[in-house]
């Protein structure tokens, strides 16, 4: 007879399961501080205040003013899936608090030693200890109105998950952060940090706008356009830096739902697509941005860090995010702030000589309709003004001269190296006096504008890239309404080229056509030309024909036609564009900047590289020690 086999499988003791569930809520003393941060928000507090010592691996105390709980309440609050805020069962749905599963207290509460002292507004304290899960009494305490909690030895009885930490600088920096982030959705909530006894972050409640600026930095807001729009089922706010004021990492990319901070993948492949055509490779975009959408139109609850979520219409408000960027952002170089050039020079993050910048203003909400596509890449037709008089389609149209006071050359360079005007350049009829980009002072080894701004800066234009933009606007202006004209050749041109390139090129011919480039093979590793966009003037061929084929080689089944043919509009434009290495006369000098200065995206060229950079007072004084 054979032998009974011993149950193997048992239940796991509360204690340690409670420890295990702990660790998918609570990772790091970052995640203990944002659960109970939001904790006091959602208990209508007005004022937060957080101290850590040792990282808050030792000790981290959050106190507010908030409404407080009664007994009753306190003795509940650290039982797992106790809470306040789902009233009814089926409001999981239409979740519209920070908090809702009932997990923060009692997972922190397993794995260290936790004190809650509460006090209704109208009511008496009381105190509660959890020590590894071990729940004390309820018991009378003094304290202010609100709620007080304070974690000692967080991870103290799972060591394994404590010597995971990082060092204490770097577990306190990750805190500040997560509380950094819920002062940025909350700015009538007054906030305070304090590391080891000194104040990190000290935030007196403010405005959207206000909020933003003491975040990110006054750089930010000095180089930032609104970002707005108001449909059915989304309402949008928030600030945008134009793409001359970016990061090497998304670290500063604040996005908000329904006065959630999240690290959504949409929200953040929308940002990028919107960046993805005047930033250059390797380099993030920042912004602040608010959404409110129903609650019932989005689901919170599918990440146990609730960082992340799920829309029901997710292609609607990636397309609404995209479109209202690329709109933010349609604006001519130098308008609406841009970052000091010395500073993007050298990759920093500050922006000398704009402390007299305006803060932005929020937008208004026009009613739209919700975009329904999922990546628009053409620029919007509105958004494209018409050409700066004084500046013809294919190069440079020469404008009358008119009288004006010399210009000196403030500064020596090599022989050959600057291009000084006898006269300041005579301004195209009709255009401003000074746009944000000033009035040309000289061309510097025929590559580069110097201008003068009218605040004094300096700023330093780069002929070519800024010509490339221009070029590509005019472009993707034509290809949005209808196709871009193309201007016959005179005789068709025959362009020999690898037979593999050669089959790209005629396999996409009709493509190809609707950016005036008219093609048809002839014969093996061959490919007549009959013609070229009429933007372009008359230039060779072959280097077109090279450079698209190039192009067509990097496209998958998978992209976009929109993308593929924005792509190729950005290598005909560096075709089209005038060249570094000539010289300009004053009058195609001042017609350049002031089309830039007209030209949705003119900060940056078709490759994100910028197309001008400014060295304002503060930064001249500090290159020369006067600061």
């Amino acid at each position: 007879m054979p032998l009974a086999q011993a149950q193997s499988i048992r239940r796991l003791p509360p204690t340690t399961a409670d420890r295990i569930a702990a660790g998918e809520v609570v990772e790091r003393p970052a995640a203990a501080v944002k659960e109970l941060v939001e904790n006091a928000l959602d208990a209508g507090a007005r004022r937060v205040s957080v101290t850590l010592e040792g990282g808050g691996i030792d000790r981290i105390l959050v106190e507010d003013d908030g409404r407080g709980m009664i007994p009753a309440d306190l003795a509940l609050c650290i039982e797992r899936h106790a809470t306040s805020k789902l009233p009814e069962e089926e409001t999981l749905f239409r979740i519209a608090t920070l908090g809702f599963r009932g997990e923060a207290l009692p997972s922190i509460g397993a794995v260290s030693r936790l004190t809650i002292t509460t006090r209704p507004r109208e009511g008496e304290a009381h105190a509660i200890h959890v020590e590894a899960g071990r729940v004390g009494e309820v018991t009378p305490a003094a304290a202010p109105p609100g709620t007080r909690v304070e974690v000692r030895d967080l991870f103290f009885a799972t060591p394994a998950r404590r010597k995971f930490l990082k060092t204490p600088g770097t577990e306190a920096s990750h805190a500040v952060e997560a509380v950094r982030r819920l002062a940025l959705a909350w700015p009538e909530v007054a906030f305070r940090v304090t590391v080891d006894g000194r104040a990190a972050l000290d935030l007196p409640p403010a405005d959207r706008a206000g909020r933003a600026a003491a975040l990110l930095g006054r750089d930010f807001a000095a180089a930032s356009v609104p970002v707005g729009g108001s449909w059915p089922d989304l309402l949008l706010e928030g600030l945008a830096a134009l793409p001359t004021h970016h990061r090497a990492t998304a670290a500063e990319q604040h996005l908000v739902v329904n006065r959630r901070p999240v690290r959504d993948p949409l929200l953040r492949a929308a940002l990028r697509v919107a960046y993805r055509d005047v930033l250059a490779a390797g380099r993030h975009p920042v912004a602040a941005l608010f959404l409110e959408i129903p609650p019932e139109a989005v689901d919170v609850n599918v990440h146990p860090m609730k960082t992340e979520l799920r829309f029901r219409d997710a292609s609607g408000v990636r397309g609404a995010l995209i479109a209202s960027l690329r709109r933010a952002l349609g604006t001519g170089a130098g308008v609406g702030g841009g970052r000091s050039g010395w500073d993007a020079a050298l990759g920093r993050g500050s922006a000398g000589g704009l402390a007299d910048a305006p803060d932005p203003a929020w937008p208004s909400r026009a009613g739209q309709p919700l975009p329904g596509t999922s990546e628009p890449t053409a620029p919007w037709p509105e958004a494209i003004p018409a050409r700066a008089p004084g500046f013809a389609e294919g190069g440079f149209a020469f404008a009358s001269p008119a009288p004006a006071r010399p210009v000196q050359p403030r500064f020596a360079l090599p022989p050959g190296a600057l291009t000084v005007p006898a006269e300041a350049p005579p301004l195209p009829p009709g255009a401003a006096a000074e746009g944000p980009l000033g009035r040309p002072l000289a061309q510097i080894q025929d590559t580069y504008i110097l201008a003068e701004a009218p605040d004094g800066a300096l700023i330093l234009v780069d002929q070519h890239a800024a010509h490339e933009r221009l070029t590509h606007e005019r472009l993707s202006a034509q290809l949005v309404s209808g196709g871009v004209r193309s201007q016959p050749l005179l005789l068709p041109a025959v362009v020999d080229m690898p037979a593999a390139d050669a089959a790209r090129l005629a396999e996409r011919a009709e493509d190809l056509a609707r950016l005036g480039l008219e093609i048809e093979p002839f014969g093996p590793g061959a490919i007549l030309v009959r013609a070229l966009p009429a933007l372009l003037g008359t230039p060779e061929p072959a280097p077109i024909l090279a450079d698209i084929a190039a192009e067509l080689s990097d496209w998958e089944e998978s992209t976009a036609l929109e993308r593929r043919l924005d792509a190729a509009v950005a290598r005909l434009a560096c075709h089209g564009s005038v060249r570094a290495g000539r010289r300009l006369n004053p009058a195609e000098m001042a017609a350049l900047l002031r089309e830039m200065e007209a030209t949705p995206r003119a900060a940056t060229c078709s490759h994100g590289r910028p197309t001008f950079l400014r060295l304002g007072a503060g930064d001249l004084a500090r290159m020369f020690g006067r600061s």
